[in-house]
């Protein structure tokens, strides 16, 4: 989360609104541990990397969606038998559940 420190400031001094995607868990073989973080904005600006390009595009769609109040904060899971998953390429054989909720200045 560190590398993530800098924009993170340069958000918060401009008022601008970002949500937080943390890795929580992994099963198997998964691209990036627990504690791997991604913030995106409102405006779709991205740092950091939950997934190394896996399921990026995926978790960025979930994240705007929290911030624009259509879904709620939680538990996202990307798995090789989940269609949707495989469809973003998740194809590593393992799972990873992520936390996604708005960033709390």
């Amino acid at each position: 989360m560190r590398e993530l420190l800098d924009d993170l400031d340069r958000w918060r001094a401009a008022g601008t609104r970002v949500a937080i995607a943390r890795v929580v868990a992994t099963d198997g073989s998964g691209p990036r541990g627990p504690g791997a973080a991604m913030a995106v904005s409102i405006d779709g600006e991205v740092v950091g990397s939950v997934s190394g390009g896996c399921v990026e595009g995926a978790v960025v769609g979930e994240a705007l969606a929290v911030l624009n109040g259509e879904r709620d904060a939680g538990m996202v899971t990307f798995g090789y038998s989940d269609d949707e998953a495989f469809a973003v390429g998740l194809t590593c054989g393992g799972t990873i559940r992520l936390f996604i909720e708005e960033f709390d200045w």
